[in-house]
């Protein structure tokens, strides 16, 4: 409920706004097409919905995860750059099975994860810090190893971008199936890749809530102290959830990239992907909750999309990130919220159970009190 009403706000918010910039147009050629997202130009909308909430769902992993474990993962831009460089060096490359590229670009997210962990956890320095400078160092090693002043294997010099998988026939094996959903949504970039993100998203719920090593890291995150105490190696646990963290970025810019919903291009790729930053909106908006953060991202995705199909005669597209953003900016009050919604929840049922019999605790108090 306090999710819900952080959203309700932001959208309210929003349509002041579109007020405020051309009343007269606000409703339908504003607010309404936000509303609607992907579904004002379906089917190719909502598949186009669909293709950008996969690595979404996954970025939001990475961020709620490290969350969940006591730690702040904003260096999931670098790590989603790591995963893409990984999974089009093995498409373009190697030519590896599309499972195989994805698997590429989770190890070296991973990888670029477990560094920030390893400092933070011998040598005390702030995740957020060393995470931020490897964002950076990711994306421009990976510019230089894609460009190689372009003679670069992996660019595409006649084209001036990375080779497209979806137009070349030698890489359709690197390219995830779509088993049909592209010409369901008119698209050719609605893959399995939303199936495949929301099966990960399961995995991460049962692995923090079902497992030895789930609570464990959660104990680490409540209080390092206590789990050494508990004999929890606090250290190892660290390092481990920031990889996982990574691991999760980068299979999200795999599912991205291999199912052609866009290319890496170095001479235009010189800010860092925003899905790493849109991740902490998902995994905000969500609670940490794996399970909640697919539906999360896909009401970015829905926001974002929106945005996109309104006529920029009368408004500019960045009126849908406002919306998000102000509910992300809100989503810091949630435990104000929740608190409130409770208080009131608890009062109104104080009210109708007035002749509800004692409880057991209350009528021995009674008893005493009698005698």
């Amino acid at each position: 409920m306090a999710a819900l009403l952080c959203i309700l706000i932001g959208l309210f918010v929003g349509f002041l706004v579109l007020l405020a910039i051309n009343p007269a147009h606000a409703w339908a050629d504003g607010f309404v097409r936000i509303l609607k997202g992907g579904f004002h130009d379906a089917p190719y909308g909502v598949g186009k919905e669909l293709a950008n909430a996969a690595p979404l769902i996954m970025t939001g992993l990475s961020v709620g995860f490290a969350f969940k474990t006591g730690l702040f993962n904003i260096g999931a831009a670098g790590q989603y750059t790591l995963g893409a460089y990984g999974a089009l060096y093995c498409a373009i490359m190697l030519k590896l099975p599309w499972f195989v590229c994805l698997l590429a670009a989770a190890i070296l997210g991973g990888l670029w994860g477990a560094i920030p962990g390893f400092f933070k956890a011998y040598f005390n320095i702030n995740e957020v810090i060393t995470s931020i400078m490897f964002n950076w160092i990711g994306l421009y090693l990976v510019n230089e190893l894609v460009y190689q002043n372009g003679t670069g294997p992996m660019y595409d010099v006649r084209n001036t971008r990375t080779l497209n998988l979806g137009k070349n026939a030698d890489l359709a094996q690197s390219v995830i199936p779509d088993f049909g959903l592209n010409k369901l949504f008119q698209t050719n970039s609605t893959t399995i890749a939303i199936f495949l993100a929301a099966v990960v998203a399961i995995l991460i719920w049962v692995v923090l809530n079902k497992t030895t090593f789930g609570y464990e890291l959660k104990a680490v995150g409540l209080n390092k102290s206590a789990a050494r105490y508990a004999g929890i190696n606090e250290k190892k646990n660290i390092i481990l959830s920031m990889a996982i963290a990574g691991a999760l970025a980068g299979f999200g810019a795999g599912l991205f990239y291999l199912s052609n919903v866009g290319q890496w291009n170095p001479l235009n790729s010189t800010s860092l992907p925003a899905m790493g930053f849109n991740g902490i909106s998902v995994a905000l908006l969500a609670s940490s909750n794996p399970i909640g953060t697919i539906f999360s991202a896909l009401f970015i995705s829905h926001i974002s999309v929106g945005g996109t199909f309104l006529s920029t005669k009368y408004y500019p597209t960045e009126i849908a990130d406002l919306i998000s953003g102000i509910i992300i900016y809100l989503c810091a009050f949630s435990m104000l919220f929740r608190g409130k919604i409770q208080k009131l929840l608890f009062k109104n049922a104080d009210k109708t159970n007035v002749n509800a019999e004692p409880a057991p605790a209350e009528k021995a108090n009674a008893k005493k009190e009698g005698k």
